[in-house]
């Protein structure tokens, strides 16, 4: 788990900046945001503390998340703009399965990422469960919740996007993102 600040939050068409020198992947993840508060969730009571669901662009500064002595992952996630979601928040019952979404990616049209939430190592549920058991979630709380294979780091040879690159990202029943990079 990894944290994001609020910084790094943006919406659904962006533009943005690239840090200099650096290897900036993608994950396309469904975005769940908190709505009724708890403490100590139990994993079956999870979905009625969603308020709903988003797409959700988890981008990763390579270089700087593994820099150092230690690595910095959730540094590397908190550029400005590097977490946007959007278009929409759905709640989980407009959905016919909240637990078994397709979602995805393309950079400039070819696809680099395609898969299903109930693929994910942790479904939703169990990450309110294991998050609330150590601290409150509180309504407004945005949960990232895992990305399928694909990004740019796990590719051989590895890719990672470039001025100029347009990443759409989706997932089914909920919209599409849209981020312009620039140097």
């Amino acid at each position: 788990m990894f944290t994001k600040y609020v910084s790094s939050i943006s919406g659904p068409v962006t533009t943005v900046r690239l840090p200099e020198g650096g290897h900036t992947d993608w994950e396309v993840e469904l975005v769940a945001v908190i709505g009724t508060g708890g403490y100590r969730v139990a994993e079956a009571d999870a979905w009625s503390h969603v308020a709903g669901l988003a797409v959700g662009q988890d981008l990763s500064e390579r270089i700087t998340q593994l820099d150092g002595p230690a690595p910095q992952f959730s540094l590397g996630k908190s550029f400005p703009g590097f977490a946007p979601v959007g278009p929409w928040l759905v709640t989980p019952d407009e959905l016919a399965d909240p637990d078994d979404l397709e979602l995805g990616c393309a950079i400039n049209g070819e696809e680099v990422q395609k898969g299903r939430t109930r693929d994910l190592i942790f479904p939703v549920p169990a990450l309110i469960a294991k998050l609330s058991a150590v601290l409150p979630l509180l309504p407004g709380d945005v949960i990232f919740t895992g990305t399928p294979a694909g990004v740019g780091q796990g590719r051989d040879p590895q890719r990672f996007l470039a001025p100029g690159d347009v990443l759409v990202s989706h997932v089914e029943g909920i919209g599409e993102l849209r981020q312009t990079f620039t140097a």
